[in-house]
């Protein structure tokens, strides 16, 4: 995917490139500069993380933010009308991804929650305007459920014992979570983000064998790192 949006781009910038040469030797007169054109600059870039990232709501709000500003300055829509529909449009695609989350599961949340069903000890975060380190060296890892509301917590699993799959849920809103993964423990990923993001730093392929630690993040205004 990386390198189809490579190719994407470099093909663009190579047209761009050609009709500016092309209109210097004025060969065309072809008008590239329109009114609105640097709403491309938002559009563009949140329709390439459309296709690369696994996360796709900022990034459907920044394109339909970026076409609304488009259509203004084509005289088809007024300003004044970008808060008036921002706002609930923002509000029902926060609440569409979450009826379709909750109907279609996730993986994570529903190890965690068979986990507690079964008697596994799933631990618990909090950070609330504060800050909390978890560290679990010796310790045999069942699952967690972190928050950090206008806070931050580090979950330190470097020396913890895997002996089976397990999960994370990961909340951040205005706040940040660090998850640190030892690197014989293979990690796989989920979010619903909002003007936030995942920041995954580990790269590590599937181990034949190792145990899968599943992360479910939420974030809102905030982010979650897994190093």
């Amino acid at each position: 995917m990386e390198k189809l949006t490579k190719i994407l781009l470099g093909v663009a910038l190579v047209l761009v490139g050609g009709i500016f040469a092309l209109n210097a030797t004025g060969m065309t007169n072809i008008e590239i500069f329109f009114d609105g054109w640097w709403t491309l600059f938002i559009i563009v870039p949140c329709a390439f993380g459309l296709v690369r990232e696994k996360e796709k709501t900022g990034n459907l709000i920044g394109i339909g933010i970026g076409v609304f500003l488009l259509l203004c300055c084509q005289n088809v829509l007024r300003f004044d009308m970008l808060w008036k529909l921002a706002v609930p449009a923002i509000i029902v695609i926060i609440g569409l991804k979450l009826i379709l989350t909750a109907v279609f599961g996730d993986r994570a949340v529903k190890m965690i929650t068979d986990s507690r069903q079964s008697g596994g000890n799933i631990k618990s975060g909090c950070a609330t305007f504060s800050g909390q380190n978890l560290n679990f060296a010796g310790e045999t890892f069942e699952g967690a459920e972190l928050n950090a509301i206008f806070g931050s917590v580090t979950c330190d699993l470097r020396s913890a014992v895997f002996d089976r799959d397990c999960a994370i849920s990961a909340s951040a809103v205005f706040g940040g979570i660090d998850i640190l993964v030892p690197d014989n423990v293979n990690v796989k990923v989920s979010s619903n983000s909002i003007f936030g993001g995942v920041s995954e730093k580990k790269h590590n392929p599937d181990n034949a064998g190792a145990v899968t630690l599943y992360i479910n993040a939420t974030c809102i205004f905030g982010g979650v790192d897994i190093k």
